[in-house]
């Protein structure tokens, strides 16, 4: 009977085995079954058939089961033998009912479910937190992505513009060389073909003198003293002869030739460059802003309009608010507009000027007492002195030598890439770039009109709006403006 009821019982189904990550029964033989409970006396977990004595036998009754986990001893207080139903969240650990009447008697103690509930509800919180910091991150990522694109566009097109520069300037320095060489090529034909000709000449010449030479000496050996006075005359030099003590033909020599035409392709290229950096003026005019004065920083000396667009210097200090951003000793003043990222650029009349400083500095610069003006310190400045001495304060000074007097400065800052540049606004040329810049924080317009030096410096400088067209000017004949050596650059 026995075999017979084996076989109709059914076997174990599919959903009763333990899968992976699930609970065995710890007394079923392969294959192991999925436990449903577990007991802290017995520590054991048991399937549905070997946990029947647990429900049927009176001393097993009393056991305490609870839901399937593994590793039951770590579950029991191993001081009192006792299973852990509280969470302390004092020493954030389990602890058994008698801990929590004696060594936690103080802490804060809940139960497993409402400690799981709350672990719960936090680690929900903690997941949306890092979800959204994922997606913050992700979003990082797709701006980075995007300034790689932005990178590799305007490198692109950057290399593209130089390639079609340098190749300009390569075919027209070729052109100039081949037109060089064909010029001497010529002229060294021009002086073959007159050395060609003269010889031409003398050897005709000197066949004909050979000639009467001849007939000369075949008359003097005649006998007949009548035929020889009648042919004397005609032995006479041939008529036509040049005098050639009178010609001369010297080598010429082709000293000169090379730099003269090394002139012409410096004013060729001269007309390049000038072209390119008008294109490159006309590009960084796009980031222009409009940039006013802010009071609060004005040397008490200073005089401002009222749209804050020019500065000059007056020998009378007024009485102003105090602001410690005003500076004590220094005739400067700050602009209000700054830049802290991308690009920036604004234009300063400085025309009629014989003094003036100009550029940009960090927004806390320190506007009490003298400034040494450098880039160590957080300036980058240029300045004019003595009407005709241009410096670029690069820690020791550079010596600038426009071509022209500016009328106009612009002033253009690259946050990113670290470059400070100013131009000549009305001819487009560069005059100086401070590169490898390091901006640590945002940069504002720094002006100083100088000392009216008794009214021969009394011209403003004055804020003015951008104009691109400005830019088309003839190209003036005049030289290289001309400069001492100047150490001081302490305002």
């Amino acid at each position: 009977m026995a075999p017979q009821k084996r076989k109709r019982e059914p076997g174990p189904s599919s959903e009763q085995k333990a899968k992976p990550g699930e609970v065995s029964c710890d007394f079923c033989s392969e294959p192991k079954m999925k436990a449903l409970k577990s007991c802290l006396v017995c520590l054991s977990s048991f399937c549905e058939t070997h946990l029947q004595p647990h429900l049927t036998v009176s001393g097993l009754k009393r056991h305490q089961l609870m839901e399937p986990v593994e590793n039951l001893e770590d579950r029991m207080c191993p001081t009192h033998q006792r299973p852990l139903e509280l969470f302390c969240r004092t020493d954030q650990c389990g602890v058994c009912t008698l801990c929590g009447l004696l060594e936690h008697k103080n802490h804060e103690l809940v139960s497993l479910e409402e400690a799981c509930e709350a672990c719960s509800s936090s680690l929900l919180h903690t997941q949306a937190q890092r979800q959204q910091m994922v997606e913050q991150r992700r979003l990082k990522v797709q701006e980075i992505q995007r300034c790689v694109e932005l990178i590799d566009t305007e490198f692109d097109r950057e290399r593209s513009v130089g390639l079609q520069v340098f190749s300009d300037l390569m075919q027209s320095v070729q052109r100039r060389l081949d037109q060089f060489l064909e010029e001497l090529q010529e002229k060294q034909s021009q002086r073959h073909k007159r050395a060609q000709e003269l010889v031409q000449q003398l050897e005709q010449e000197i066949c004909e003198l050979e000639k009467s030479i001849t007939e000369a000496e075949r008359l003097s050996q005649a006998h007949d003293p009548l035929h020889f006075l009648q042919r004397c005359p005609a032995l006479t030099p041939p008529a036509g002869l040049k005098e050639w003590s009178r010609v001369s033909f010297e080598p010429d020599t082709c000293e000169g030739s090379t730099a003269r035409a090394l002139t012409e392709l410096d004013k060729s290229l001269s007309e390049g460059f000038r072209q390119q950096f008008q294109a490159e003026l006309r590009r960084v005019q796009q980031f222009a802003v409009d940039v006013t004065l802010d009071p609060d920083t004005a040397h008490p000396k200073l005089v401002l309009s009222e749209d804050l667009k020019q500065v000059h210097h007056s020998d009378q200090k007024r009485a102003l608010p105090h602001s410690r951003r005003r500076f004590s000793q220094c005739c400067c003043v700050l602009g209000r507009q700054g830049v802290s990222s991308g690009r920036f650029y604004f234009e300063v009349q400085v025309g009629g000027k014989t003094e003036w400083d100009l550029g940009v500095v960090r927004g806390s610069i320190n506007t009490q007492g003298k400034i040494a003006l450098k880039p160590t310190n957080g300036q980058w400045v240029i300045w004019l002195r003595g009407g005709a001495q241009y410096r670029a304060l690069a820690g020791r000074p550079v010596v600038l030598t426009p071509r022209r007097a500016p009328q106009k400065v612009g002033v253009f800052v690259d946050h990113r890439e670290g470059i400070v540049s100013f131009y000549d606004a009305d001819w487009a040329d560069l005059l100086y770039s401070f590169t490898d810049c390091s901006f640590e924080e945002s940069l504002l317009p720094f002006f100083s009109p100088c000392n009216n030096d008794r009214g021969k410096n009394s011209t403003p400088l004055v804020l003015t709006p951008v104009c691109k067209s400005e830019l088309v000017k003839p190209e003036p004949e005049e030289q290289c403006l001309k400069t001492d050596h100047m150490d001081q650059q302490t305002v």
